[in-house]
């Protein structure tokens, strides 16, 4: 099964050295709204706990909803008792309303999620192993779950990219005896073939495409916990490159107008590219040094990243950072040069290629500069033919001006334009 592209704005194509891609396939400009992805399937990042909510403790109760993952109120999450929004069958899983209960017991959380994820939290030797096991073990009950709800979301899981590893496999071979015990699988089992092999695929799917649902930003967290994870088939065609033209917003925590659609992300772009380019994502925040994101790409991704910054950055020092370099580079840089770099911004290259650090300005301009938050402006979404002067963080939500004055956020959500 092939995906086609999500828009006109789009499309798939396969680029030398860097499988599938997607590519403009008309000029883009700045904020404009190129993608709006919904999860085919979504799990938790929690680890399992053997502790029901109606218990006097609730040091182990999740602060988010276990269908939407919005963070709970306050009350709900102080009040364990609140039966209303417990799962009635399991009461290990805690939902913000009624009606996310019931969408719930539909879908991600159905009779026969409910029992399997009841007799993952008894099994004393998945308790035993690191988050990393535990998580996939979440996903595949999603996975499997997926077969049975929407067999041709299904398929779709399994043509996105990734094959088996080593890591996957040895991680299918622990968990597929776990899933094959838990009851009976013969809803799902003839028309999807269970196997150890499916479940190896499955993982590897997992590993090279889920995106991770992050928890609210806090200036005092330096590192921010995953609260989930989602699988976005269309989302999941964007490559990287450590210097972004594109970036993701989600906004789980707000009310979109439907209702409904709280867990999509939306890709916005940073500048204007030409017809033609590749769109990319940076996989994590931009401000990590060359031999942390090489690390994080052969480990998570399988590959080296060979991208204009890095092959900068692979002749510093491993004690230079992004900070000083992009500090040096501003000092010594005129009227004249900053706005030379702007106007090659403007024709889609802001990289600045004539300088010993070509990427500062990316740094001046698209990193936010609050405590803790590393991460990367975009423009709000055009007004017609306007385009906006102010910017987004895709992390924290702050706003900020392109004269560097910050604009009060007065609403929790800013209203983009599909």
């Amino acid at each position: 099964m092939s995906l086609a592209a999500p828009s006109s704005l789009l499309k798939v194509e396969e680029i030398q050295g860097r499988g599938r891609g997607m590519v403009a396939s008309q000029p883009l400009k700045a904020g404009q709204v190129i993608l709006r992805d919904s999860p085919i399937l979504l799990y938790s990042a929690l680890p399992f706990t053997t502790q029901s909510l109606t218990s006097s403790s609730s040091a182990s109760a999740s602060c988010f909803c276990d269908h939407c993952f919005k963070t709970l109120s306050p009350s709900l999450q102080q009040d364990s008792s609140s039966s209303a929004v417990l799962c009635p069958s399991c009461c290990h899983y805690r939902f913000c309303s009624s009606s996310c209960l019931s969408k719930a017991l539909n879908s991600s959380h159905c009779s026969w999620v409910c029992q399997a994820l009841s007799r993952l939290q008894a099994n004393s030797l998945l308790l035993e192993q690191p988050l990393e096991r535990q998580v996939q073990a979440r996903f595949l009950i999603a996975a499997y779950n997926l077969a049975n709800m929407s067999p041709s979301n299904f398929q779709m899981l399994l043509s996105l990219q990734g094959s088996p590893d080593d890591a996957t496999i040895a991680a299918a071979q622990f968990l597929h005896p776990l899933i094959s015990s838990l009851c009976s699988l013969a809803l799902i089992s003839p028309q999807n073939g269970f196997s150890l092999e499916l479940t190896s695929a499955l993982l590897s799917k997992d590993k090279l495409n889920a995106f991770g649902i992050m928890q609210p930003f806090s200036e005092d967290d330096e590192q921010r916990s995953v609260r989930a994870y989602g699988i976005y088939p269309y989302a999941s065609f964007f490559n990287h490159d450590c210097l972004p033209n594109a970036c993701r917003f989600d906004y789980v925590d707000t009310n979109p107008p439907d209702d409904s659609h709280n867990t999509d992300i939306i890709i916005r772009m940073i500048h204007d590219v030409p017809q033609g380019r590749e769109i990319c994502l940076s996989y994590f925040p931009v401000n990590e040094n060359y031999s942390s994101r090489q690390k994080r790409l052969i480990e998570d991704y399988g590959f080296t990243c060979n991208c204009d910054r890095c092959n900068v950055e692979s002749n510093w020092s491993d004690n230079d950072s992004i900070e000083d370099n992009a500090e040096d580079e501003e000092e010594v840089m005129d009227e004249d040069q900053y706005e030379n770099m702007a106007a090659s911004d403007t024709d889609n290259n802001p990289h600045g290629d004539n300088n010993d650090f070509p990427h500062a300005y990316f740094f001046l301009k698209y990193m936010c500069d609050r405590t803790n938050c590393w991460g990367t402006l975009a423009p709000l979404p055009p007004q017609g033919n306007t385009p906006s002067n102010v910017m987004e963080c895709n992390v924290c939500g702050k706003l900020k001006s392109d004269d560097d004055f910050d604009v009060d956020k007065e609403q929790d959500e800013v209203p983009m334009e599909d």
